[in-house]
């Protein structure tokens, strides 16, 4: 059975407004969208052509030899550089409907819980807005911070993104560049892995899934 850890400070009492931060890849979902939307969108030859192609560069990264924001890039930038973004954009909303196939149920559950408990929510993620912004909405959240793509003046992908790969050390600037007031809220976090250290270590109560 799957199980969260609890880490909670003697701060609790002292902040009413509460804010619930997840994680999505591994967290609300089960398993890393970014594969899955690529094979989604390119097909499974073309997919396993890119895969086979960037698997060192893919090693190397899990074994944190190799930048993980520059691998990510990289591998994007082979599937979809010159892509029209309307074309992308509409990929990532038909993809949002089939990422209920992989959800987490016991996070999705919490996610539901905080904001019927009047909790402010945002998920913050690494993947693409384009895909995680609209699942997002379907379980009614609306505050996203996620990893933007680079768009030309002709509206095509660069390949590049417009943002720093929203990871690590990202994802505490992203959520203080709107929720700058640290000290006025309770602060709770849900993640799966080393790319939420930096957001456990700023919360209140952390929720590793």
């Amino acid at each position: 059975m799957h199980r969260f850890s609890y880490h909670t400070t003697l701060q609790m009492a002292q902040k009413t407004r509460k804010i619930a931060v997840f994680d999505f890849d591994g967290t609300l979902t089960t398993k890393d969208t970014l594969l899955l939307f690529i094979r989604f969108a390119v097909g499974t030859r073309r997919f396993i052509t890119g895969f086979l192609l960037f698997s060192p560069l893919i090693v190397l990264m899990k074994l944190r030899l190799y930048d993980n924001s520059l691998c990510k890039e990289r591998l994007f930038s082979w599937f979809f550089r010159g892509m029209a973004h309307s074309e992308f954009a509409e990929l990532g909303r038909r993809f949002a409907g089939r990422v209920t196939a992989v959800a987490r149920t016991e996070t999705t559950a919490a996610l539901a819980r905080h904001r019927q408990e009047g909790a402010a929510v945002y998920v913050i993620s690494a993947s693409i807005e384009e895909w995680v912004r609209p699942y997002c909405e379907l379980l009614g959240v609306k505050e996203v911070l996620a990893t933007q793509v680079e768009v030309d003046a002709d509206g095509q992908l660069t390949g590049r993104f417009a943002t720093p790969n929203c990871y690590g050390a990202e994802k505490v600037k992203r959520l203080l560049a709107v929720e700058p007031d640290r000290d006025s809220y309770h602060l709770t976090a849900y993640g799966d892995s080393n790319g939420d250290a930096e957001m456990f270590a700023m919360a209140d109560e952390s929720v590793r899934v």
